[in-house]
This record gives C-alpha cells, sequence and structure tokens, in this order.
C-alpha cells in the first residue's frame, strides 16, 4: 500500500462537532481500494485507475486525505484481506472500495468486504440507488453497493463506473463520512487519555 500522500493531525486533533453538535472526524484519512477483474496481481496507484481517482479527488476537494491507494484482483480473500489490513492502519478513518458489486460470478466484493462489518448502513445503499435512477433506471436493481461500519471505520463499497462512484462520493461519502467516523469512534473518546 501507498504511504501517506500528507500528513495527517493526530486524532484528537482532528476530532470535532459539526453545527448540530455531533460527533466528527475532519479531516478523514482515506483508503482506496479497486477491485478490478482486469488485473491479476496486487499493485501501487495504477495510472488507468479512474474511478479511484475519482474517489481520490472528490474527497480531497473535501480536504481529506487519501492515505492508501491499491488496486487488486477480483479474489474474495485478496479483497477481505486487503480491507481487513487497511482498518488496522491508524491513519485510516474511511475506506472507499470500487468495482466488483455486480451481479457476475466474479463480482464479489460486498460479500468479501460485508464480512468485516460490525454494523450495516444500509441507508447508503438504498440511497445511492435512489440517486442513481435518474441516470440508469431499473438497472439500480444490479449493483450491490454497500456500506458499514467495520473496526470503528466506515467502508463504503460503490461500483466501479466513474459516473457511480463520483455520484456516490460527491452526494453521500464527502457529505456523511467524517459524521459516520466521528460517532463510530465516540466510545474511544479518552482512551488514549487513559
Amino acid at each position: 500500500m501507498t504511504g501517506s500522500h500528507s500528513e495527517l493531525p493526530s486524532p484528537a486533533d482532528r476530532r470535532t462537532t459539526d453545527a448540530d453538535g455531533h460527533d466528527c472526524v475532519d479531516p478523514l484519512g482515506v483508503a482506496v481500494v479497486t477491485v478490478s477483474s482486469s488485473r491479476g496481481t496486487a499493485t501501487e496507484t495504477d495510472p488507468s485507475d479512474p474511478g479511484g481517482d475519482a474517489v481520490e479527488n472528490i474527497l480531497a476537494e473535501a480536504s481529506h486525505v487519501v492515505t492508501s491507494r491499491l488496486t487488486i484482483p477480483d479474489d474474495y480473500v485478496q479483497i477481505k484481506t486487503t480491507v481487513g489490513e487497511c482498518l488496522e492502519r491508524p491513519d485510516v478513518d474511511l475506506v472507499v472500495t470500487t468495482g466488483g458489486t455486480g451481479v457476475t460470478v466474479d463480482d464479489v466484493t460486498p460479500d468479501a468486504v460485508s464480512e468485516l462489518f460490525d454494523r450495516e448502513l444500509p441507508g447508503f445503499g438504498e440511497a445511492f440507488r435512489r440517486l442513481s435512477w435518474e441516470e440508469v433506471g431499473t438497472r439500480v436493481v444490479a449493483t450491490r453497493a454497500t456500506a458499514g461500519i467495520a473496526r470503528d471505520v466506515p467502508v463504503f463499497v460503490l461500483p466501479g463506473s466513474v459516473n457511480a462512484v463520483e455520484l456516490a462520493t460527491a452526494e453521500i461519502i464527502a457529505e456523511e463520512a467524517p459524521h459516520l467516523a466521528g460517532l463510530a469512534t465516540r466510545h474511544t473518546v479518552g482512551e488514549d487519555d487513559e
């Protein structure tokens, strides 16, 4: 995995509240994992990764920091292992995967990643499919985009389509992830002080 693209302040310095007094973590350290059936082995950032680029660009515009970026093949064990390793990184507050959410036999990303979820976030998939309706109509039934909290980290599993990635990241993730990260880690506040 790639290292930090830029330094993040300490977790305590990034914990804040929004205008409504809700816990937030801002800026977020983000891991982006691209799953691609055309790749045979894991690689560092791939220059032909428009979905991963879209996630990184949109979240960077929202002042978040991509701390890890990886492209891996459609392999159940490798997907689960890679996302699990991202969850263990101290500089990762959010994981976003792209690719492998369809209905073909090699589309296993939602299955592999959801095994890591402590809590599912069904509202994400519902909102994403509602927003996608105007562009793809009834084809929304073919996406298995999902989200959940795994080891206190929000994880979003997106399709590989650039339009879908841009829609989900700009309209939902950039807006909600800081709040989700704050809520998911609220129980840890003060643990470092003990």
